[in-house]
């Protein structure tokens, strides 16, 4: 089994999986055989909240075939301390912020449950 294989099976039951090293307790993501804090190879699976913040942005438009409309895409830092990038849907450009607080939900395109955000319900930024 590939480092990744856990977090995309978790991805297809709408989970949000990532490695935590079972000595140091450090989370990461992307998955990886050893952990960057203290090398060991002993590793846990947890499934975080899906709670996160912005940290940054960009509007993203192929340079050759533009999508149909322009995707937001998000590096995230999640409530669990480690990082993800998503699609955030929902908010304008205008409208972003650093430390919005959003969550994960699970999305299928072209065959993949995929990792999108929206803004968190109920929290003020």
């Amino acid at each position: 089994m590939r480092d990744e294989d856990v977090f995309w099976e978790g991805a297809a039951q709408g989970q949000l999986l990532v490695q935590k090293c079972a000595d140091c307790g450090l989370f990461r993501h992307p998955p990886a055989p050893m952990c960057s804090r203290c090398q060991s190879v002993n590793v846990e699976v947890v499934e975080c909240s899906g709670k996160a913040k912005v940290l940054s942005w960009l509007l993203s438009k192929h340079p050759t075939r533009p999508d149909d409309s322009p995707r937001m895409v998000v590096r995230l830092q999640l409530d669990e301390g480690t990082y993800l990038v998503a699609n955030l849907q929902g908010v304008e450009l205008d409208d972003m912020e650093f430390g919005m607080p959003v969550e994960i939900f699970f999305q299928e395109l072209n065959g993949f449950s995929l990792p999108q955000c929206r803004p968190a319900q109920g929290v003020a930024a």
